[in-house]
């Protein structure tokens, strides 16, 4: 999808005097990047020691939730299956009874604090707590409802794949039916017998003597696949196993089967109930991942809100005084724009001085240090691990 910057610099004069200058050097004269003003309201500052320590708090925070958002929109895109190419249209934010419901680069280029859920007359560690623990309860209410779900999908899977495959595997309850079998005889019994189409000539020439007792011409070609047909046969219970060893011998399958009315019937009935059940299941759980992807990416973008605010005041002091922006980078531009912002803001930390961010310096990776003299932090919209 979609990368931001989400960058801040101190107020000039005014704040408005900051946004015009990056406005200047990324759009009017080049094509680096389109540009938002981030508005972050007046949050409580709170000391200097409790800002450092949380600094690190919200770093873990914001690797934490991230995770939730990605697992989140992963396993929508699990539950609709072969409705893939619908997840986007499911992953939006700002989802409400009276809030229109936009897409992830709308509600990021127009974010607006939410004061309802996160009161700014909070401290700024309330705040975090408030959002971790918002974040803990959608993750670990994910794993309960993924389990369930996953079970009953799982069991359905495993009885559908039952009646599927080769004759050689497959459930034979769905081909069979009760005339072709002798029942009830304390002598006789059917068998089902898995022969190779290419086997038929000689199934038909040999199957009455691969034992003593077997009923002749009592063979009949119930069900067949791409490779092989299945053929009943009927022969004298004390001759089995040694009908079995003959067959085995000359490549045919016997397959233990014995027709049982009741047990097929439970199993076509838990059939049906496990695909009624995933069918109940299914919406209400949809349901429930929209939502809650929207309350966990609204959650993450306020940790990158959080982050900026407390990242600048470290930076650049008090009174808080900065302008926090938006930056879509043209990916064609990348480099350029991060030239150019480094030429805008060098002056704002003195040992920035000795880096260019032109130069490739050996063992300095500044893409993965990712420090500049300007507070940044990078929000990647691409939350799935597959192309849509």
């Amino acid at each position: 999808m979609t990368e931001f910057w989400l960058i801040s610099a101190p107020g000039e004069k005014t704040c408005q005097q900051t946004w015009d200058k990056l406005m200047v050097a990324t759009t009017r004269t080049n094509n680096l990047s389109a540009n938002n003003k981030f508005n972050i309201p007046d949050l409580k500052v709170g000391t200097l020691d409790v800002l450092v320590g949380l600094s690190d708090e919200l770093a873990k925070l914001d690797t934490f939730v991230e995770g939730v958002v990605k697992k989140v929109a992963q396993y929508m895109a699990d539950v609709l299956e072969d409705s893939r190419d619908k997840v986007q249209e499911n992953l939006l934010a700002n989802g409400g009874d009276h809030v229109k419901r936009l897409d992830l680069v709308t509600y990021i280029t127009r974010f607006q604090w939410d004061m309802a859920k996160y009161p700014i007359k909070q401290s700024l560690k309330n705040i975090s707590e408030i959002i971790s623990k918002q974040a803990s309860q959608i993750d670990n209410d994910l794993k309960a409802r993924a389990s369930a779900y996953n079970n009953l999908k799982g069991n359905l899977q495993n009885l559908e794949r039952k009646n599927a495959g080769s004759l050689l595997t497959r459930s034979l309850a769905e081909i069979v039916r009760k005339e072709d079998f002798v029942l009830d005889s304390e002598y006789l019994i059917t068998m089902l017998v898995v022969v190779p189409k290419t086997g038929y000539v000689d199934w038909q020439k040999t199957y009455e003597t691969l034992a003593e007792m077997v009923v002749p011409r009592s063979t009949k070609l119930l069900f067949e696949d791409n490779d092989s047909g299945l053929f009943s046969v009927t022969l004298f219970r004390k001759a089995v196993d040694d009908f079995k060893h003959k067959a085995r011998e000359n490549k045919f399958t016997v397959r233990d089967f014995q027709y049982n009315e009741e047990e097929m019937k439970a199993d076509k009935e838990e059939m049906t109930r496990l695909s009624t059940d995933k069918k109940k299941q299914f919406g209400p759980l949809v349901r429930w991942l929209k939502v809650n992807f929207s309350e966990a990416f609204i959650a993450w973008i306020h940790i990158k809100a959080l982050r900026v605010f407390v990242e600048s005041v470290l930076r650049y002091g008090l009174p808080v005084n900065f302008q926090a922006m938006l930056l879509q980078p043209n990916k064609k531009n990348m480099k350029k724009l991060r030239e150019v912002l480094y030429d805008l803001y060098k002056h704002l930390d003195s040992s920035a001085a000795i880096i260019d961010a032109s130069m490739d310096i050996p063992g300095l990776n500044l893409s993965q240090q990712e420090y500049y003299p300007y507070v940044y932090y990078k929000i990647d919209c691409n939350l799935l691990d597959f192309k849509v």
